[in-house]
């Protein structure tokens, strides 16, 4: 069974997430569970070698879309509460287990019989996955220790931490040794797996935090690592370039068709052996779906922030479109079409020609009415949902999506470089990212060429185009909170906030109460437009806090007591009531 498409492999072998290469066969005929300590041999054998390797990829990458993320930030609907972080509870990773497995692999690997192209091209893909999951836990905690080796029960487990510079010259001297025994590219079969161009553009977003105020918080935008983040983005960008990535020409394509030249670095979703990495049945409303739903709906704030379509804030007088809040969907960027749906959109769930989504009580179905509680008024509604990613044609419910996702994208690489660039006197790059982004958004370019943007911005106002358009090119995608917790930007962005989304209040001038039978057979028949309605803002309704609280000490998360009652030697972070100093 030679060249097996790379997530077939893994399926094949029983493992997540997807690696081709040959004879997997013999892997399946082990009785022994090679997840854990591999029994003589196992290394010797290319097949073997690669089972376990894949498996460290199932256990080290993430699996899925990060579905509601955005209810810790100001995308969805979900309210932060005051203990929504304790020293004990939530936004925990701490992933030694996988790391003493990965150590085995990367010092085993060398001392077996494989071809040293094998040897060195394995311990490659180990190594960046080592470096994956090093970097996300420090971004979690700050400096954590450094195990380079697989400890026994014999060795000394109780390891203080390492400084947060010490880890990231340790993440970076991974991922450089890495890069220098993958291929460029890989493709076809392969794709899927570690290559050069997935670790310039992780390196790129390493560095990136190590600038970052996060991390600097007394020197956020002057300090020395600035320019090394500038280096590595510039140098991914180009690398990137030459070996056929780019921006996809339509946006909502890019999450839809697979392998196309925008992903850099994909967990591959395989029909039937890993499926639903989007979770469409998570996110579509409840009407076309099954249990709990409706995730990742839009709030207010977030349908506010798309430009009108000459790239306009909503606000700006010198748009050319002028803004309606009781039409709010016309004339604006066209991602805004491709990732909001509201009252009345075109929404053709489970192949439904025509179908559109209503959200007014007694007109919509009642499972997805905003103001309309049926699973209680937990249950919040926002009045949105969101078709970002999902595969409109599955009915319902749907369980079948083997659409990837896309943990590294080529418009993040971009980001990261106009972040950098902006920062390191470059803003002209900086510009030349957001007019990219922008044209293959399909926003009009304007007389001046410049989509919307402001000309001659300061380094301020440009630091803040960026998150601003950010926020909308990557909604759902896991960036927002992180990008503000990076920025240092909770007390001006999410602490104190409320959570608002649009109910649909009348229908032809009629409230909820006086719908008639006509009104519920145009619903059915998909004939109600969303300008048959009338709009108020309303506060999300919930049975918990209303208000957001995102306190500073949330920008570095508290080692959890359970990990420090074990090892006394783990110090905990300055904020959190210890001594270690999680800063650069």
């Amino acid at each position: 069974m030679k060249n097996l498409k790379f997530s077939l492999y893994i399926l094949l072998c029983t493992f997540i997430i997807a690696i081709g290469f040959s004879s997997c066969s013999k892997v399946l005929d082990k009785a022994e569970n090679l997840s854990q300590y591999p029994p003589d041999g196992v290394f010797n054998d290319l097949a073997q070698s690669n089972a376990y390797l894949a498996n460290l990829y199932g256990s080290s990458l993430p699996n899925s879309w990060p579905l509601n993320d955005g209810n810790s930030a100001d995308e969805s609907g979900g309210i932060t509460g005051p203990d929504a972080i304790t020293v004990n509870s939530s936004r925990i990773f701490w992933p030694y287990d996988v790391i003493r497995k990965l150590n085995i692999f990367i010092n085993t690997i060398p001392t077996g019989t494989l071809a040293d192209a094998n040897k060195s091209n394995l311990v490659a893909q180990a190594k960046f996955l080592r470096a994956f999951l090093y970097f996300k836990t420090l971004v979690y905690y700050g400096g954590v220790p450094i195990i380079k080796e697989a400890q026994g029960i014999n060795d000394e487990l109780k390891v203080p931490r390492n400084s947060t510079a010490e880890c990231f010259t340790f993440i970076e001297g991974d991922l450089n040794e890495a890069e220098a025994a993958l291929p460029p590219k890989y493709s076809g079969n392969d794709r899927g797996r570690i290559d050069q161009a997935t670790v310039k553009a992780f390196r790129g977003r390493v560095l990136l935090y190590k600038a970052s105020p996060q991390f600097n918080s007394a020197n956020p935008y002057d300090n020395q690592y600035w320019a090394a983040a500038y280096q590595a983005n510039s140098d991914a960008k180009t690398f990137l370039d030459a070996n056929g990535y780019g921006l996809l020409d339509n946006y909502s394509n890019v999450f839809t068709v697979k392998g196309n030249q925008e992903c850099i670095m994909s967990v591959i979703g395989l029909n039937p052996g890993k499926v639903n990495l989007r979770g469409d049945d998570a996110v579509r409303p409840l009407s076309e779906s099954k249990n709990a739903t409706g995730g990742d709906q839009p709030i207010w704030a977030l349908v506010q922030a798309y430009p009108m379509l000459d790239g306009k804030k909503i606000t700006d007088p010198t748009s050319a479109y002028t803004y309606n809040e009781q039409s709010f969907w016309l004339n604006r960027d066209p991602r805004f079409a491709q990732t909001i749906v509201y009252n009345g959109a075109p929404f053709a769930l489970s192949g439904k020609a025509g179908r559109r989504q209503y959200t007014m009580k007694n007109v919509a179905s009642s499972l997805d009415a905003f103001g309309f509680a049926i699973q209680g008024e937990s249950a919040y509604r926002t009045g949105f949902f969101t078709s970002k990613g999902l595969n409109l044609a599955l009915p319902a419910p749907p369980t079948t999506s083997d659409y990837d996702w896309n943990e590294i994208r080529y418009a993040e690489v971009l980001f990261n470089l106009a972040e950098s660039a902006n920062e390191t006197g470059h803003s002209n790059e900086s510009q030349a990212v957001l007019i990219a982004i922008r044209k293959r958004a399909g926003i009009l370019p304007g007389s001046d060429g410049l989509y919307g943007l402001k000309g001659g911005m300061s380094r301020a106002e440009m630091r803040t185009a960026i998150l601003d358009e950010k926020y909308v090119e990557f909604a759902f995608e896991g960036k927002r909170y992180w990008d503000l917790r990076r920025h240092r930007l909770f007390a001006t962005k999410l602490n104190g906030i409320h959570k608002y989304g649009m109910m649909a209040t009348t229908v032809n001038g009629r409230t909820a109460d006086q719908v008639n039978p006509t009104d519920i057979s145009n619903a059915a028949a998909y004939t109600l437009l969303p300008e048959n309605f009338g709009y108020t803002v309303t506060e999300l309704i919930t049975s918990g806090p209303t208000t957001m609280v995102v306190p500073d000490t949330y920008y570095f998360f508290p080692i959890p007591l359970d990990y420090i009652n074990q090892n006394p030697n783990l110090k905990q972070n300055i904020a959190w009531g210890g001594t270690f100093n999680p800063e650069l």
